[in-house]
């Protein structure tokens, strides 16, 4: 059970997610999903090294992003990003009864290192499953510490940053000083799970990448979980996978998810 929060009846799994995607908006629906829609910028910001204690746009690196290709059935997309100065990302999203699949190939096409360290894929805007607003969503969003499953509004926060309002939690093998410049919790994820419970308690919506940077409760009623890169040499290829959850109230559920997916 969520701490803090009652658990619902049980309830089927849901079906039927769509996507679509038009100026940098991808749109995940379902009839089954709460609020109907989940709507989640995408994608965000290309990032650099010593994020944490200078300017945001000395951090990110100009991206453009194309729609390559769509499904007719609306569970797949292609699309390619170009990011400055030599850097090409080929992506795709699929969609399944239950979660969203999200692949990455990030191509350095030029003859210098590029220092693209992390990036924020997925702004995820939870507004409508949580029912909630700026001031109190953290009271249904949640992270994994040592202390097992852990809503937001329970873990240790902090206030002084570069830039205010927010909160960064930040895996222990990921230098803080490379990290988003926002105000960073004093508690560290002990894997790469973020989400939150719908406002019936019947949903859990979480995600997570196979390599996390951090994870962030932003300033739009949104949720991330930003993967990292650690830069790219000449001619170098890396990928990248990430996974969108939408699963009925069953913490356990989540965590065996995820380790069949990402392992422990």
């Amino acid at each position: 059970m969520l701490m803090g929060l009652g658990r619902a009846p049980a309830a089927a799994a849901p079906w039927g997610l769509t996507l679509s995607w038009t100026n940098n908006l991808l749109t995940i629906a379902s009839p089954d999903l709460p609020g109907g829609k989940l709507e989640v910028l995408y994608l965000e910001a290309f990032c650099q090294t010593k994020a944490h204690d200078q300017d945001w746009r000395k951090t990110t690196l100009p991206h453009k992003t194309q729609l390559v290709s769509a499904s007719k059935d609306g569970r797949h997309l292609k699309l390619l990003t170009r990011v400055q100065p030599d850097v090409e990302v080929s992506h795709e999203v699929r969609a399944d009864r239950e979660e969203v699949e999200f692949v990455f190939r990030l191509t350095n096409r030029g003859k210098e290192r590029v220092d693209l360290d992390w990036l924020q894929p997925a702004c995820i805007r939870v507004d409508r499953f949580t029912g909630l607003g700026q001031s109190n969503y953290i009271e249904r969003s949640f992270i994994f510490t040592e202390r097992g499953l852990t809503m937001m509004n329970q873990t240790r926060r902090t206030t002084e940053a570069l830039y205010q309002g927010g909160q960064v939690y930040v895996p222990p093998e990921i230098p803080l000083e490379d990290a988003n410049p926002r105000p960073i919790s004093l508690d560290r994820p002990v894997n790469g799970l973020i989400g939150c419970v719908s406002a019936d308690q019947r949903w859990l919506l979480a995600t997570a990448w196979d390599r996390t940077h951090e994870l962030f409760q932003g300033v739009y009623v949104c949720l991330h979980a930003d993967p990292h890169v650690g830069g790219l040499a000449p001619a170098e290829t890396k990928r990248v996978r990430g996974k969108l959850y939408f699963l009925k109230n069953d913490p356990k559920l989540l965590l065996k998810r995820y380790e069949r997916d990402f392992g422990k």
